[in-house]
């Protein structure tokens, strides 16, 4: 779950760095439900985490099981997705929190 926080903490940055007008305005940028069927049905991707980020945004990622390739999105209040990052060798991971008093 570290490395999807690092993720999330990341997207959020980047959609700071936006305002409404300008996520409807990005070239990445589509319907919500336009961007999850084009991710289903070309990548095979589905959703395996969400969170609220700044401006109430919802930060989602998605990711295919079989091929790896994974994909976060960022939804503005207005319903617009955007494509925030994409890759590949996602891997899901429930890791714990270390002991306490360890620093590691």
């Amino acid at each position: 779950m570290t490395m999807i926080k690092r993720l999330l903490t990341g997207a959020t940055a980047a959609l700071m760095l936006l305002t409404g007008p300008a996520l409807a305005q990005a070239a990445n940028c589509a319907p919500r439900d336009a961007v999850v069927e084009r991710l289903a049905s070309s990548y095979g991707e589905t959703r395996q985490s969400m969170g609220l980020g700044a401006n109430n945004a919802v930060i989602e990622v998605f990711a295919s099981d079989k091929s790896g390739s994974w994909t976060i999105t960022v939804t503005g209040t207005n319903g617009i997705t955007c494509l925030v990052a994409s890759g590949q060798a996602f891997e899901a991971m429930a890791e714990s929190l270390p002991a306490l008093g360890n620093d590691a």
